[in-house]
């Protein structure tokens, strides 16, 4: 199923983040693309504010590539792979032991690490979509469950051309 969305303005990016973050379980993975500024972070802290993770706990973990955040009704890791060189880099570390387990977990720069992702993430692709920066189109791709269609009811006066 695939999923777009029209956000303009952060509370905006928070609320449908959020209403994804509610339907998550153990070991589901979001992996977020998008340019720099596209709002990847603001994405991550609307899924951990749904978790139960206080949204100022949430920055980008530029610098540590993976912040585990304990407490909520599961943990969230949320991970950033911007500054890892290639996927063999990824590995080296063992980033694919983040994914799964008993939280959820959200990766920015998701790209960059292809391959490494599990089978069933849900893809989250951020563009922002006009010049003064305004809005963004959010894109969800996601198999078919009953958690994607509860999450659809839940953001309909986001999407584009519904």
């Amino acid at each position: 199923m695939k999923i777009e969305l029209q956000s303009r303005s952060e509370s905006d990016t928070l609320e449908i983040a959020g209403a994804l973050g509610s339907l998550l379980g153990p070991g589901d993975v979001v992996a977020l693309t998008g340019d720099l500024g596209a709002g990847k972070t603001v994405f991550c802290k609307g899924i951990g504010e749904a978790l139960g993770i206080p949204a100022a706990r949430i920055t980008s973990p530029s610098f540590t590539i993976v912040t585990e955040h304990p407490g909520g009704r599961m943990p969230f890791r949320h991970v950033d792979v911007y500054r890892l060189a290639s996927e063999r880099e990824a590995e080296e570390i063992g980033l694919e032991e983040t994914f799964g387990g008993e939280g959820a977990c959200a990766v920015e720069w998701a790209e960059r690490i292809e391959t490494l992702l599990p089978t069933g993430s849900i893809r989250v692709t951020l563009l922002v979509s006009d010049e003064r920066e305004e809005w963004r189109r959010i894109t969800v791709e996601a198999g078919e469950s009953p958690r994607i269609r509860s999450f659809l009811s839940r953001i309909e006066p986001f999407v584009l051309g519904g």
